[in-house]
């Protein structure tokens, strides 16, 4: 056999697989097609019931078939925020072609002039991602544990707004108090003064703000400021936190970062978000409004229904 080889290199052969032989496959089409109709009655059926299904089959053949032949994997169920109707599918496709219509005329200048923003609660205690607890392990170690933690009761509730350049505006409510139409037009308010502030221009040029269908956000009162204000709104499809930058990009990153971390006061939670806000650079904003324009086109691409990614 070693004879051999070195003749067929010798001879200018450079594979060393094996060479495609004529005759019976290991696995015909009909075994293929029969996993795969007993898989497609029911998804959530396993290898080895599909094995009892189809007992000429073995385990090991069944399991080569749904993965190399027919290139199934088993995921979990995916969470999402609603069960979305043809109605909010509908709403959900005209809002994206109307940012994609805005973004396509003015291109860099309509993400210059966005601002965005929302409120998220931040707890005193926020577990670990699954990511974050990754960690080395050799074989003949043994493996680490993590204990269940859950959302601490102590929390207190941060607004943000910002643009691709960072951010405008952070304020935190008092323990006690809800948001209200006059609570956050106090707060659009603030948010006009420092946009004055710190983006010169942009007032003048006209700014195209964005915020999700919570009730304050769409009170008679807030509008009809923001109407004043001369701003000019980004529509928001409701139950669509997977199309707001703040919920895909911002809060994600604000929780990880403080994923592990306790704290025992208000005073010690308003720090760390301060912190991290004010810590990231211009480059984490500008991509996280970059990230907002391929959303919006698998958006329509998927017919209105949620964006994973």
């Amino acid at each position: 056999m070693v004879r051999r080889w070195v003749r067929d290199f010798k001879n200018g052969r450079t594979d060393v697989h094996d060479e495609a032989r004529a005759g019976r496959p290991s696995v015909s089409d009909e075994t293929i097609a029969k996993v795969e109709a007993a898989m497609l009655e029911d998804r959530r059926t396993t290898v080895r019931e599909l094995c009892e299904k189809i007992p000429e089959v073995s385990k090991t053949t069944i399991d080569k078939i749904l993965t190399e032949h027919l290139g199934y994997s088993k995921v979990c169920a995916r969470w999402v925020p609603k069960m979305l109707t043809a109605d909010h599918k509908r709403q959900r496709v005209e809002a994206a072609q109307e940012f994609l219509a805005f973004h396509g005329t003015t291109e860099e200048e309509f993400l210059d002039l966005i601002v965005t923003g929302d409120e998220t609660w931040v707890h005193y205690t926020t577990p670990e991602t699954k990511e974050q607890s990754k960690q080395w392990k050799h074989p003949s170690s043994p493996r680490a544990k993590k204990f269940k933690q859950i959302l601490s009761a102590g929390k207190i509730m941060a607004t943000v707004f910002w643009d691709r350049k960072g951010v405008l505006l952070c304020e935190f409510m008092p323990r006690g108090t809800t948001i209200n139409a006059d609570r956050y037009c106090e707060t659009l308010n603030k948010l006009r003064r420092a946009i004055q502030n710190k983006r010169r221009g942009i007032l003048t040029k006209g700014v195209r703000f964005h915020h999700d269908n919570a009730r304050p956000h769409t009170a008679n009162r807030t509008t009809a400021l923001i109407e004043r204000f001369g701003w000019e709104m980004v529509s928001h499809p409701p139950y669509s936190p997977d199309l707001a930058p703040s919920d895909f990009h911002l809060f994600p990153e604000l929780k990880k970062n403080l994923g592990g971390t306790q704290f025992q006061t208000d005073e010690e939670v308003q720090n760390a978000v301060v912190s991290f806000l004010h810590g990231q650079a211009a480059e984490f904003y500008d991509s996280g409004l970059k990230k907002w324009v391929p959303r919006m086109q698998k958006c329509i691409q998927r017919n209105g229904d949620y964006v994973e990614k």
